[in-house]
Order: structure tokens, then sequence, then C-alpha cells
């Protein structure tokens, strides 16, 4: 059911009856996750930012929970949420290289089970993940809001599905979302619908539970906000003093080193204010205390380019490299959680999760059973919002990233495997590995590999281990980036493909 509640003038929600405001005691929790895409590790107020401004974020980390060693599955958008809605590594099923979506109809996604357990399930914004047979409501989503197969807007601004030119964007349209104001934006447009559907959900139906996605396209480019914002932090520029260089090279381009981007933190102020909007309807239904907030973001932020000069958002240092990128700034996160009764306020914890695991995770925080059949690669963190000792202290988390774009953000072809506090990075097509402690060196500073040669080793097995368990390559199509003599070592031996 692909809905537009703003074109719903029947359903009388302008003002709530004085049941509207009394908190409703349900038997389960409701869910709101939060995701907002390309937001990078220094993006937010709470994670150090002087130019940025995320008061809404920041005072969701004073109430909640921040993790500091959350990533996702993969560097890029496309994968790393096929991960979050399926509880799977995306190299087990993702065909790269092609135009070709992994997500297909009718498999278990993460909202599958909370349908069938009696939730109202609500998907707004960016979806990305399939060819045209499978949509949100497609996956176990009652209501899609604005969720089709366009990995970008064309637009910010209403029409969302025409340039400012007038022409059409090649880019695939944003489905359910054609009727609109000229000029309104489309975060806020997103934030709007929202908060009509919890307004509706609290009226009709105030005992049950909702668990409602809200995938933004923000912060991803175009790079559009509005005037307003854009003004704000354009006067805010002039006031910023940076150190150092612009850019440093990295890869086979260069690393933006700087946070001041006027547009881009204007996208950034508006998406704060959505979550921001959102709580504010939660405590108003009194709906906030009986509601798990997460907030994550689906990739690093885009602070690199290759051999193009395209421009660029932010800097994710001290991480390394950005969104392409298996370094640290392609993958860790922002990530926070406030579960009612659960979590305590500002906390902090370094338990290391990754993408796949919110499947499993929001069932456990439900109540409801567990699909390991399905979230296949996922573990429950429950035990580290209960702040209890970890069960799996030993387990190993993987990324594998078979087509580079060294041309558009910078990068190589590289699988990865975390374990402990070291990271090992292998290069397959150069034949190179690099080692690194990310506890001591967050920056990725200081390769290990040829230092402690019994630790590489030891983690290139686990790692090739795993590429072969999943077949990691079997579906691997020609790269269009490849060029003649790629896939060689330096001196021209040909690499073994783990």
């Amino acid at each position: 059911m692909n809905l537009n509640f703003k074109s719903l003038s029947c359903l009388g929600l302008g003002l709530l009856g004085a049941m509207g405001a009394m908190a409703v005691k349900k038997e389960k929790p409701n869910i709101l996750y939060f995701l907002v895409d390309d937001m990078g590790w220094t993006d937010t107020g709470y994670q150090g930012s002087k130019f940025y401004e995320t008061p809404n974020i920041d005072k969701l980390a004073q109430e909640g929970v921040k993790f500091t060693n959350a990533y996702v599955s993969h560097p890029r958008c496309l994968p790393s949420r096929y991960s979050i809605i399926t509880g799977k590594y995306p190299a087990r099923d993702w065909v790269p290289g092609s135009n070709e979506k992994q997500l297909k109809g009718g498999e278990t996604t993460l909202a599958v089970p909370f349908k069938e357990a009696g939730y109202s399930t609500y998907f707004t914004g960016k979806w990305h993940l399939a060819s045209n047979e499978s949509l949100p409501e497609d996956q176990g989503f009652e209501i899609n809001i604005g969720g089709g197969h366009a990995g970008a807007p064309t637009s910010y601004f209403y029409p969302y599905n025409v340039r400012k030119s007038g022409k059409p964007g090649k880019e695939r349209p944003i489905h359910g979302l054609d009727e609109g104001v000229e000029g309104e934006y489309l975060t806020d447009r997103l934030t709007d619908e929202t908060i009509q559907y919890l307004k509706k959900q609290h009226e009709e139906t105030p005992d049950k539970p909702f668990l409602a996605y809200v995938s933004h396209y923000a912060v991803h480019t175009p790079f559009q906000a509005k005037e307003e914002y854009v003004k704000k932090f354009r006067k805010k520029l002039k006031t910023m003093h940076y150190d150092g260089p612009e850019y440093i090279s990295e890869g086979t381009g260069q690393r933006k080193m700087r946070q001041d981007n006027a547009i881009y933190a204007a996208m950034i102020y508006s998406m704060d204010e959505s979550l921001g909007r959102l709580v504010k309807t939660l405590k108003e239904l009194g709906e906030y205390d009986n509601t798990i907030i997460i907030l994550f973001s689906d990739n690093g932020g885009l602070s690199n380019r290759g051999t193009n000069q395209r421009q660029l958002a932010t800097t994710n240092t001290p991480l390394k490299a950005g969104k392409g990128h298996l370094y640290e700034g392609g993958i860790r996160e922002p990530m926070l959680v406030r579960w009612p009764g659960v979590t305590k306020a500002g906390t902090e914890t370094d338990a290391v999760i990754i993408g796949s695991d919110f499947f499993p995770t929001m069932l456990d925080m439900a109540g409801l059973p567990l699909h390991p059949e399905a979230h296949l690669d996922g573990e429950s963190f429950v035990w580290a919002l209960k702040n209890k000792a970890n069960p799996n202290p030993d387990r190993a988390f993987f990324w594998h990233s078979p087509t580079g774009r060294p041309h558009s953000t910078g990068d190589s072809n590289c699988s990865a495997v975390r374990q402990g506090d070291y990271k090992l990075m292998e290069f397959f097509d150069q034949g190179r590995v690099e080692l690194y402690n990310v506890k001591e060196d967050i920056s990725e500073a200081n390769n290990l590999s040829e230092e402690m040669p019994e630790k590489t080793a030891e983690m290139l097995e686990t790692l090739h281990n795993w590429k072969k368990e999943i077949d990691a390559f079997k579906k691997v199509k020609k790269d269009k980036n490849k060029k003649k003599g790629k896939g060689k070592g330096k001196k021209g031996k040909k690499v073994h493909r783990h």
C-alpha cells in the first residue's frame, strides 16, 4: 500500500483529542529507526564538529547510548542498506558491477516478523534495494511513502523528479510523492508524512505498536538545501579557522580535510530538524517513553574523490578516507540508541557491531522470536544496551568490496576483517595487505603487517576462509573500471583471488 497522507483530507488529524497527550501502555515497544544517507563519523556536534549544528541528535546522545565502534557492512549505499534490512552480509547475494539489485520479492526482511507480530509497519524515504519486482510494500511494510528505486533524488525541492532546468532527471523517480507544493523540501516532506502517520496510528489504533523506518535521502548528493540555512552557514563559515591543507593525496585521488561546505551543513541541519520534529510529535502523543529510537548512517561521509574533480561533502578525520573505502572513514558510523527503561542516559559503549546486527537486535528488543534462518550474519547486541558482558568476544567482522571506483571515490578493490582490536585489509588485485590496531590507531596511520607477520597471516587466513565459505567472487561481473593488466601484483605476478 503506497499512501500519501497529504492527499487524505478525510483523516481529520488537525486536532488531537484529550487522549492525545496521554501515554498509552503497550505490551510491545514502538521502534523508530532513523537512517541517514552518507552521514560521516564527525558530522554531528556530539562527535566533535565545530561547523555543523545538530542540536536534536546531540540531545538524543545525552539521553541514550553512544556507540563508538558501529560499522556498516559495506562502504556504499545499496549493499549497506541490504545488510541492514536482511541481516546478511551483502557479499552473500550482491551482484556487484551490474545494475541488478539483490533484494528479491518474498525475502524475509526485518519488517516481516514485526508485521506478523501485529506491529504497524511504515517505511518512508530511500529504498534503492531492488529492481521493479520488489518495493517496501512487498517486503513487510504496510505503508510506503517515497520508497522506490532511486538512489538519490533528482531534486530535493518539489517537483522531486524534475531537474531545475525543467527536464526530467535521468535518475529513477521517487514514487508516491507526485503531488506536492512547489518548492517544498524533501527532508521536510518525508518528516511531514511520518508525523501524519504517527498521529493517525495513535488516533486509530493506540494499542498497536509501530515500526517506523525513516530512511532519509539526505545527506546524499545533490548538494541542495533551503536557502535560509545555506545563508546561516555561509555566514558561520566566515568565522571558522582551519589549519593544514584543504586536501591531501589518498588512494587514486584526494581526501578532503575540512568541514566547510555550507550547503552540506544546511542539509545536515534540516535532517537534524527532522529528528527533532519526530521526537516532539512522539512526546505530544505520549509515545516517547514507549518508543525505542535508533539513529545510524548507511556509510561514511563523502570525503574522497578519485581522478575526477567532483565536489566533496565533508571530512571524517580523524578517521581515514570515506565513502567507498574500507578504511575506518568509509565504514565506521555515528550511532545512537535510546531504549526507555533499559539504556542509561549519556552512556557510551565500545561494543563492536555491524549493520547486519540490527535485524536480530530489534526483534530481541521487542521480545519477538529471532529468525536465524533469515538474518544469517546478524547477532543481537542487546547485551551492550544492557551493559552486560559480550557473549561472543572472539567474533570476526567482515567486508568485501570487489568493485572499486578509482575514478569516482578513489578506492580500490578490497576485503577486510576486524577481530578484537585488529583490522586487516587485503587489496587483492594489488597483492598487498595492511594491518592496523584500530583501538590504538584509529587513523590507521601505522601499518603493522610487516611488524606482526604471524598476526597478519592468521587474520588473512580467517578472511580467506570466510570468502570461500560465502563464495564471494562467484557473481562478480566484469568491472568497467578495470584496465588491462589490473589484477596483477606489483611485479606482474598474478594474484590468486581468494
